[in-house]
């Protein structure tokens, strides 16, 4: 039986990682519980004080075929290389030239909501396309493949 997983960051900022990798991925903040408009009014009902509301956040697919991804507030800082990462497919179906171009105009993209371009892999088939390794803005790589 096949199971759903959901992919969770460790972070400092739940809101603000949410709202990049939301922009990465195509995905949406998920909704508040029902009955509730607002995550704010849901927050309020729970009794969550002010300092605790950014303790965590979650995207969703809009079309519910990808994984949910929740962020969670830690509070020591990403200390070394991440041992699981995302690759973002960025250029289905295409190749060379092409692909490489594609990824460039969305590492810009990306750059410019807060993500940090790391290195460029050539393609060198047959074993790859070639990639572009980023950091989201708390650090944490992936890739552009």
């Amino acid at each position: 039986m096949a199971r759903d997983v959901q992919i969770t960051f460790d972070c400092a900022d739940p809101a603000a990682l949410s709202a990049f990798w939301a922009e990465v991925l195509g995905y949406r903040l998920a909704a508040p519980p029902p009955g509730f408009d607002t995550w704010d009014a849901a927050l309020d009902a729970l009794g969550v004080p002010p300092e605790r509301r950014n303790d965590a956040s979650a995207i969703v697919d809009p079309d519910g075929a990808g994984p949910r991804v929740f962020f969670q507030r830690v509070p020591e800082g990403k200390s070394a290389k991440n041992r699981v990462h995302l690759d973002v497919r960025a250029a289905p179906g295409l190749e060379g030239d092409e692909r490489m171009a594609a990824f460039e105009a969305e590492c810009e993209r990306l750059v410019a909501l807060g993500a940090t371009r790391l290195e460029r892999h050539e393609p060198a088939p047959p074993l790859s396309g070639g990639f572009i390794v980023m950091a989201d803005p708390e650090g944490n790589e992936f890739c552009l493949d």
